[in-house]
């Protein structure tokens, strides 16, 4: 939902990765930045609206990201996405990070404005492996922000660490940033950085996208 520089990078991307999309937008000439190799379904109309949703395709949805240029839009419509479609995987731009955290209560992963890029709705709507952040001269260490299934809710970093051979340097949450230690309890949305061998990255991957085993 939105069909601004976001919203168009978002799609085109998406359909490189051989995904079907729809995109909403209430102006039609927003439309225009698809040009005409766009080669998804452009509806027009609101976010929020039923019907609107219903003809772009959201009772098969499995993803739906909310990036027009209005707070309460894009949260409205995330929440509609989540509460009466049922969609599996939802995440919201917003522009004032002060409210991330009441969102995020709500369940719906957000992303701040000043930190915004396709890449970042893209980690929050696919599992995409470990996408490198740093190495080290030697190309041993490696530091990473790795998808982390569902199922690793409600468990703590320890066990993951353990299991997955990694350090958590960091969890992106609620907007911001938090220092784990062992005990911090994983949470819905998180965005799990961590530091870990070359050597390993096929364990870390399959551990952090299978879950826990007990």
């Amino acid at each position: 939902m939105g069909c601004g520089r976001v919203g168009s990078a978002l799609s085109f991307r998406l359909i490189e990765l051989g995904h079907t999309v729809s995109i909403i937008d209430k102006e039609e000439n927003a439309f225009v930045a698809l040009g005409d190799d766009f080669s998804g379904q452009k509806v027009l109309g609101i976010g929020f609206d039923r019907d609107t949703l219903i003809e772009a395709g959201i009772e098969k949805a499995q993803a739906f990201a909310a990036v027009s240029s209005g707070d309460n839009s894009n949260i409205v419509s995330a929440r509609v996405a989540r509460e009466n479609f049922n969609v599996p995987l939802v995440v919201a731009r917003i522009y004032d990070p002060r409210r991330a955290k009441v969102y995020e209560r709500l369940g719906i992963p957000t992303v701040a404005s000043v930190a915004w890029t396709t890449d970042q709705v893209l980690r929050r709507l696919l599992p995409l492996g470990a996408q490198e952040e740093w190495r080290d001269p030697s190309g041993n260490v490696v530091l990473a922000q790795v998808y982390l299934s569902p199922k690793w809710v409600g468990k703590k970093v320890g066990q993951l660490a353990e299991v997955a051979k990694v350090r958590v340097a960091l969890i992106s949450r609620f907007g911001g940033a938090l220092l784990p230690d062992r005990e911090t309890v994983l949470q819905e949305g998180d965005l799990i950085h961590a530091i870990y061998q070359v050597k390993d990255r096929d364990l870390v991957e399959n551990v952090f996208a299978n879950g826990p085993k007990d």
